[in-house]
């Protein structure tokens, strides 16, 4: 079955270049110009990732992300000529797996949705059962869940708490997570990992302001504490 890419975006001239860069790849798309067509056309097809503009008329970016991450399993890509950091860092705490700043080589993104969707079919390299109190993951089904009710963790959030658990106690270099989360991708900065971190820390702290499992190594990385 190919792989399913829901493009939104309201530029209709870029969208069409990009659908024949991905047609040629044997890629099945469909495009919308709105955010609230992105979200029935995300039920209605199930795509395997979408491809999300911030500036859409309307429901914008961030808010159609976050409404994807409640009710749909695709890995989203932010595709944007926003390049502020704040934006980027923004998108990844509203659950984006991925951000590509236009203009882009159309090798780069095609590079990006083969990578994400190695890790969503495959799971994280650690599939064990991990647990620390009230917080439990699931490695071979992609679970996570606090008080036993399940929490909804984007692909990298949910593979740096499988990173972090996995190695309970241990400090982890920021170099370390890169490899284990982001797989050695050269565009990672260490505000992306931080940004990771605090959405997590939000979801599974008491206290995120005070946090007890996710301890900041200064000048080091982060440790697991459980």
């Amino acid at each position: 079955m190919p792989i399913r890419i829901l493009m939104v975006d309201d530029d209709i001239d870029y969208v069409e270049v990009l659908r024949q860069t991905l047609d040629l790849e044997g890629i099945a798309t469909r495009a919308v110009h709105t955010g609230a067509d992105a979200l029935t056309e995300a039920r209605s097809w199930q795509p395997d990732v979408v491809l999300l503009d911030l500036m859409l008329p309307g429901m914008d970016g961030f808010a159609v992300c976050q409404a994807l991450r409640r009710e749909s399993s695709a890995a989203v890509i932010m595709v944007t000529s926003l390049g502020e950091e704040v934006d980027r860092i923004v998108g990844l705490e509203v659950g984006a797996d991925d951000y590509v700043c236009k203009p882009f080589n159309p090798r780069e993104l095609i590079a990006r949705i083969r990578a994400v969707l190695r890790r969503t079919r495959q799971g994280p390299a650690d599939q064990r059962h991990l647990g620390s109190g009230n917080l439990q993951v699931d490695g071979a089904a992609r679970r996570a869940f606090l008080d036993g009710k399940e929490l909804e963790l984007p692909l990298r959030e949910f593979e740096l708490l499988s990173a972090l658990m996995g190695r309970s106690g241990q400090a982890l270099s920021r170099q370390r997570l890169y490899e284990l989360v982001w797989h050695g991708q050269p565009a990672v900065d260490s505000r992306t990992l931080d940004a990771h971190v605090r959405a997590l820390r939000e979801k599974i702290e008491p206290d995120p302001a005070e946090p007890t499992r996710i301890v900041t190594l200064r000048g080091l990385g982060y440790r697991f504490d459980g």
